[in-house]
C-alpha cells in the first residue's frame, strides 16, 4: 500500500508484512468535537478498517490532550475543575463517535496520567544539553536540531520573524518551545525543575514512544497540526531517541464551511451532535470520505443532500440483494470482480476513498438497474451481496440487519396491501402504504412483485 508522505512529499510503501502501528492526534477536550475533528478520524478509521481486511494486526493509539490553557480557561470561566471539563468532554467524544460508528482505539492515552513518562521525555533532553531550564519553564533548544522544519518546509531563518511565535524574553532563542510550564495555577504537578504542567507538544511525543515504540509507522493528525506540533514532535523526538520517529506522516485536509474556515467568532461551527442529529452518521461518514483526505472541502447541506441521494441507491440495493428469488441471471461476476479490483486499487493508491466510493456506488447502481430490468436473480445476490457488505463495512457504512420477526411482520402487511389492490380496494392498499411510510418502510413495486425497503431515519429530510 502506497501514502503520500507530508515529510518526504513522495509515496511511501506501507510495510503490510507485519502488525501497523498508528498514532494519531485526538482532540483537546475543553468543548464538544466538530465535523473536522470528525473528517480526521473518520479517515483514520476506514484506514486501518481497511488494513484489517487485508488481514492485518493494528495497534492504533489515539490521544486526549486533557490538560491545557484552554480547558483551564473554561474551568475557571464555569467555576469547576479542569478534570471535570476533561472528563465531561472525554464522555462526549465516544457518544458522538459511538455515534459516527468510529471503531474504539487500542488505547486512548491522556496527558495527566502520563506525567512521570513526560517528566522522564523531559530530563533525557536536559541530559543531552538539548533542552534547558529557564525562569518560566523548560525549554527545547531548537538550534540543537539541525533539521527542525523539515516537516513544514519551513526555514529557521523565516520562522525567527514569524508572526505565531509566541515572545517569550526567558527563552534562548524566539523558537524555542515549552517542554514543561511551570505555573500555580491547577493542576499542577512537581518536577525536578519545579511545580507546573506539560508543554502541548511534548505529551504525543512521550505517549507514541511508550506505547508504539521510537519509530513506528503511521503518524496522522488534521493538517492545521504540521506547524508547530508535528515540527515540534519530531525535534524532540529524534533528539530524544537518536530514531526516525515515524515512518509515514498523513494529514487530513480542513473542513470548511460554505467555503469560510470554522471559526467561533464567525459562529458556524457544526458540532457533532449537531449534524448527527440531523444527516445521521451514514452521510456524515460520505461527506467525510467524498474527497481526497489530504485535500480540503467543503462543507454545505448540497453535499450531504447529494449523499443522501446516493445512500437512499445504497439501501435500495441491499434491500434488492435480500429479496432477489428469481431464477434469471445475468453473468455478473466479471462485472463484480473488475469493480472489487478498482474499489482496492483506489485505496491502495494514497487511499483514494473519492475513487474508493465512486467503485462502490458503481457497484450498488449496476445492482439496481438489474433489479429494475427484472434481471436479479439469487445467484447473481449471492455473488453481489459479500463484496456489497465487504464495502460497507471498510467504508463503515451500517444497514440495520432486519429481525426475521420484523421482517416477517413487514411481509404480513404488504402481503395485506396486495390483498386490497388485487380486489381493487385501493383505497385501503393506500392506508397500508402510509403505515409503512410511518415505519420508514418504502415500498419498490416490480413487475411481478412488491419488495421493501427499511429506510434510514433522516432529520433533515422531513
Amino acid at each position: 500500500m502506497k501514502l503520500q508522505d507530508t515529510l518526504s512529499n513522495k509515496e511511501q510503501e506501507l510495510d503490510i508484512s507485519k502488525k501497523v502501528k498508528i498514532y494519531l492526534c485526538g482532540v483537546t477536550v475543553y468543548d464538544e468535537s466538530h465535523i473536522g475533528h470528525a473528517r480526521t478520524i473518520i479517515v483514520f478509521d476506514v484506514l486501518r478498517r481497511y488494513l484489517e481486511d487485508k488481514g492485518i494486526e493494528i495497534e492504533f493509539i489515539q490521544n486526549f490532550t486533557d490538560v491545557d490553557d484552554k480547558i483551564i480557561n473554561r474551568a475557571q470561566a464555569e467555576n469547576t475543575t479542569a478534570e471535570a471539563i476533561s472528563t465531561t468532554y472525554i464522555e462526549n467524544y465516544f457518544k458522538d463517535f459511538d455515534g459516527l460508528n468510529v471503531e474504539h482505539a487500542t488505547n486512548y492515552p491522556r496527558a495527566t496520567e502520563h506525567i512521570e513518562d513526560i517528566i522522564q521525555f523531559i530530563e533525557k533532553l536536559i541530559k543531552k544539553q538539548i533542552a534547558y531550564v529557564s525562569k518560566n519553564g523548560v525549554y527545547f533548544a531548537v538550534s540543537k536540531f539541525p533539521e527542525y522544519g523539515k516537516l513544514s518546509k519551513k526555514k529557521i531563518e523565516e520562522l525567527q520573524s514569524g508572526a505565531r511565535i509566541e515572545v517569550d524574553e526567558a527563552k534562548n532563542n524566539p523558537l524555542d518551545f515549552a517542554v514543561w510550564k511551570f505555573s500555580d495555577t491547577k493542576p499542577v504537578w512537581e518536577s525536578p525543575w519545579g511545580q507546573g504542567r506539560p508543554g502541548w507538544h511534548i505529551e504525543c511525543s512521550a505517549m507514541s514512544v511508550k506505547y508504539l515504540g521510537e519509530n513506528f509507522d503511521i503518524h496522522g493528525g488534521g493538517r492545521d497540526l504540521i506547524f508547530p506540533h508535528h515540527e515540534n514532535e519530531i525535534a524532540q523526538s529524534e533528539s530524544c531517541t537518536g530514531a526516525q520517529f515515524a515512518k509515514i506522516w498523513m494529514h487530513v485536509g480542513m473542513v470548511t464551511i460554505d467555503g469560510e474556515k470554522m471559526s467561533k467568532s464567525v459562529g458556524n461551527i457544526k458540532s457533532i451532535k449537531h449534524v448527527l442529529g440531523n444527516w445521521g452518521p451514514n452521510i456524515i461518514r460520505l461527506f467525510c470520505l467524498s474527497g481526497h483526505y489530504s485535500k480540503p472541502i467543503d462543507y454545505s447541506e448540497e453535499l450531504l443532500k447529494e449523499n443522501l441521494t446516493k445512500w437512499r441507491q445504497a439501501e435500495t440495493c441491499y434491500y434488492e440483494l435480500i429479496h432477489a428469488n428469481s431464477q434469471n441471471n445475468e453473468n455478473i461476476l466479471p462485472v463484480i470482480s473488475k469493480l472489487t479490483s478498482e474499489f482496492n486499487d483506489a485505496l491502495e493508491d494514497d487511499f483514494n476513498t473519492h475513487l474508493a466510493l465512486s467503485a462502490f456506488f458503481q457497484l450498488v447502481k449496476e445492482t439496481n438497474r438489474l433489479a429494475a430490468e427484472e434481471k436479479l436473480g439469487m445467484k447473481d445476490a449471492e455473488i453481489i451481496k459479500p463484496e456489497f457488505q465487504r464495502m460497507l463495512k471498510i467504508l463503515g457504512l451500517n444497514i440495520p440487519e432486519m429481525t426475521l420477526e420484523k421482517k416477517q411482520e413487514i411481509d404480513n402487511i404488504i402481503e395485506s396491501r396486495e390483498k386490497f389492490r388485487k380486489e381493487k380496494q385501493f383505497e385501503e392498499a393506500d392506508k397500508i402504504r402510509d403505515k409503512l411510510n410511518e415505519m420508514n418502510v418504502e415500498l419498490i413495486d416490480h413487475k411481478g412483485k412488491t419488495i421493501w425497503m427499511k429506510k434510514e431515519s433522516i432529520k433533515a429530510e422531513n
